[in-house]
């Protein structure tokens, strides 16, 4: 079953979806190309794996750490299908990342990867953004790379777990403008989505709709203003976004400006860059 968040009338409303239609639980209906979507799920957090795509590992010329380690987008970065994803005035470096979102599905904590499956509610298309732009500033915490407003878009909707299995090797596809610009698949992730789970909920209580972001392949590459940017997961639909420029500068009185050293700029086109210096043995 496919389950989206809506605007409907106004109204926050959760809807199923039938074929190319869109139905709240009394009886309305909207089509799917008149829809307001909204993210189809209220995370408390947005936890979010680093390196996992065998693919993406291999562009950075790496050898991958024995375990994997996380980052965190706040909940104000969330967006939805055909939302506006804001490139800030005076920003240049903002690279799409095309991933699928875990959901929770009920409280967990302290599970193992076995019992974690069943936590699962099940799973949504994600674009992981990052503004690179403010790495030489945040590389510890991505917090303003990975966090800013927009840079978080969900759905279109939330596909239940016994309806996805990512086991089964689904093809990830992201597009600029109609071009593939990564392909991947599940079937080359290092740790799957149980792990993660399993892994995070050792020190952190997930909650009902929390959103785990479970890695992107090799090839994340800047866009600009204009360009519509397509993430395309088998089973689970497609999530568009837009690009657009933020109506304001960003404020130069105060606070670290974005800058475009080699770090950033080798982030952003594929460099290895934020891996120099701590390789970890190879698993």
């Amino acid at each position: 079953m496919e389950t989206r968040r809506i605007l409907l009338d106004g109204a926050i409303t959760t809807v199923v979806r039938d074929g190319e239609q869109l139905v709240a639980g009394d009886g309305r209906r909207v089509a799917i190309e008149h829809a307001v979507h909204l993210a189809p799920v209220t995370p408390s957090k947005i936890l979010c794996v680093h390196l996992n795509h065998v693919s993406r590992v291999e562009e950075f010329g790496v050898s991958l750490a024995a375990a994997p380690t996380y980052f965190h987008k706040p909940v104000s970065a969330l967006n939805a299908h055909e939302g506006h994803v804001v490139r800030p005035d005076g920003c240049r470096w903002l690279n799409y990342e095309g991933e699928i979102g875990i959901v929770i599905g009920r409280t967990t904590r302290n599970v193992s990867q076995e019992q974690a499956w069943d936590r699962i509610a099940g799973y949504t298309v994600a674009n992981d953004f990052g503004l690179h732009d403010f790495r030489d500033t945040d590389a510890g915490s991505m917090l303003r790379v990975k966090g800013s407003d927009t840079l978080c878009p969900l759905g279109p909707g939330l596909i239940s777990a016994d309806a996805w299995d990512p086991r089964e090797g689904h093809r990830l596809v992201t597009r600029v403008n109609g071009e593939v610009r990564q392909d991947g698949s599940t079937a080359e992730m290092t740790w799957d989505m149980a792990y993660l789970v399993a892994d995070l909920a050792r020190t952190i209580t997930l909650e009902p709709g929390d959103v785990i972001l479970s890695g992107t392949p090799a090839n994340s590459r800047p866009v600009q203003p204009g360009d519509v940017v397509e993430v395309e997961v088998e089973g689970l639909g497609t999530l568009r976004n837009r690009i657009v420029t933020g109506p304001t500068p960003i404020r130069q009185e105060l606070g670290a400006q974005p800058t475009e050293s080699e770090e950033v700029r080798s982030t952003a086109l594929g460099g290895d860059w934020e891996y120099r210096g701590v390789r970890a043995p190879r698993r």
